[in-house]
């Protein structure tokens, strides 16, 4: 079941965040990154924020039988200059332990819905060019780059920005 994110979420989306760029990224992103300067502690309190701002609208992939939340997604009108009209996924994270469940792929239909339901015909990802794995899940939905890049100032990273268009 996927619903909105509450502030009591913050602790488990912090947890997913963490351990899903430790296990999506450990190749691509520093070491240092990802376990001296990115730790479940330091981004509770950031969550907290956006869910109690509503600075991205935020939601998780709660199993129902448990009770256990395996995913998240922060979404909302892409922040492009030049895409005005267009809705973004400003992240998504699987926790590792449930990927390949199929918890991604009902995460961005969710995303696609709401946009649509804003009126919106053009969809927005960026993604860290070394993240192999969510290319190939974005290309697997149609995604596509469209040439624009940008550096990921947290990590110092490039990140390519893929679109779908209906």
């Amino acid at each position: 079941m996927i619903r909105e994110a509450t502030v009591n979420d913050a602790a488990r989306i912090a947890e997913i965040e963490v351990t899903s760029s430790r296990y999506a990224y450990r190749k691509c992103v520093s070491e240092e990154c990802l376990y001296r300067d990115m730790s479940v502690e330091s981004r509770i309190p950031v969550y907290q924020r956006w869910i109690s701002e509503n600075r991205f609208a935020l939601y998780v992939y709660e199993e129902p039988e448990t009770g256990v939340v395996k995913a998240m997604m922060g979404l909302g009108m892409c922040e492009d200059e030049d895409k005005t009209n267009a809705f973004e996924l400003h992240f998504i994270y699987v926790d590792p332990g449930f990927v390949r469940e199929g918890i991604g792929s009902e995460l961005l239909k969710l995303f696609e819905k709401t946009g649509k339901e804003k009126g919106c015909s053009e969809y927005v990802i960026w993604v860290l060019e070394d993240n192999g794995m969510g290319i190939s899940f974005y290309e697997k939905n149609n995604y596509r780059p469209d040439g624009k890049e940008k550096i990921f100032k947290r990590w110092n990273k490039r990140e390519i920005r893929y679109v779908k268009t209906v």
